[in-house]
């Protein structure tokens, strides 16, 4: 298959999986063993990081008004900024723990055995927590950013660092941890789009001084085609996950993620 169109089809899954509980890292394992990528292995390396930096993009345009400190009525203002204070919160642990460990997890913890675990065993989670009574009968009364705690952004943050083994899911470990600290689903899942900007723009630059961006220009263009399929399915996939979830539980997720599970393993990827 053209470069062009498995970049495309990649950025698509990436954009599709990256918001939903199910891990893109396991999805573009395998996509990518269907639709083998003509790049160098620094330019490969930096396509599959730029397609994620893609996908908080999308973040950005979607909630720009909310996101945009720069707003005429200083409570407005205000409120923003505090928005950004708890997002800030919610990022320094898993960004400590990513500068701390980067090199390591990509050593020893990117194989399909790892990444079939992770899936299986949260899977398993999600649809013990979904169905337990007493998590689900939970109050969930935290449903703006104005009620969400420094306290409580700090605990996302915790279970946004479980997300570095690849096979987590970075969505589905932090809303999931939403659910446990008495957070809406669909609040939940939206403060958790805000949690992916500053860890995976991180990221990004930690893997651009790493590898350098010497690429060719038909490698760029590969690159940037991915990065746009990205962008757009990612504002669409976010839109929808945030409807589907006030009235939908994990529980399909997490039975998804299981087979997903055992095909990993089957297939010897």
């Amino acid at each position: 298959m053209a470069p062009s169109i498995s970049s495309l089809l990649l950025g698509v899954v990436q954009g599709i999986t990256e918001w939903l509980p199910i891990s893109s890292t396991a999805h573009l394992l395998l996509v990518e063993k269907l639709l083998p990528l003509s790049l160098s292995a620094g330019a490969k390396e930096f396509f599959f990081v730029a397609i994620q930096f893609a996908s908080i993009l999308a973040v950005v345009i979607l909630f720009f008004k909310e996101l945009n400190p720069v707003k005429a009525q200083k409570l407005a203002r205000l409120a923003t900024l505090n928005l950004w204070v708890k997002i800030i919160i919610a990022t320094i642990p898993a960004a400590v723990m990513g500068v701390l460990f980067d090199d390591l997890i990509d050593a020893h913890l990117q194989g399909p055995v790892v990444i079939a675990l992770s899936l299986a065993i949260y899977g398993i989670l999600y649809i013990l927590l979904e169905t337990n009574k007493s998590v689900r009968t939970k109050a969930r009364l935290t449903t703006t950013s104005e009620l969400l705690t420094y306290k409580q952004a700090l605990y996302l943050g915790l279970f946004q660092v479980l997300a570095l083994i690849p096979g987590t899911s970075r969505s589905g470990s932090t809303i999931l941890g939403g659910l446990l600290l008495g957070l809406s689903r669909p609040f939940a899942a939206h403060f958790s789009f805000f949690m992916a900007i500053p860890v995976i723009a991180g990221a990004t630059l930690l893997k651009a001084l790493k590898i350098g961006l010497h690429f060719s220009a038909s490698e760029w263009i590969i690159i940037g085609l991915g990065s746009v399929a990205a962008l757009g399915i990612s504002l669409v996939v976010m839109k929808r996950l945030l409807a589907f979830l006030k009235s939908h539980t994990f529980i399909g997720f997490g039975f998804y993620r299981i087979i997903l599970a055992v095909i990993i393993l089957l297939w010897g990827i």
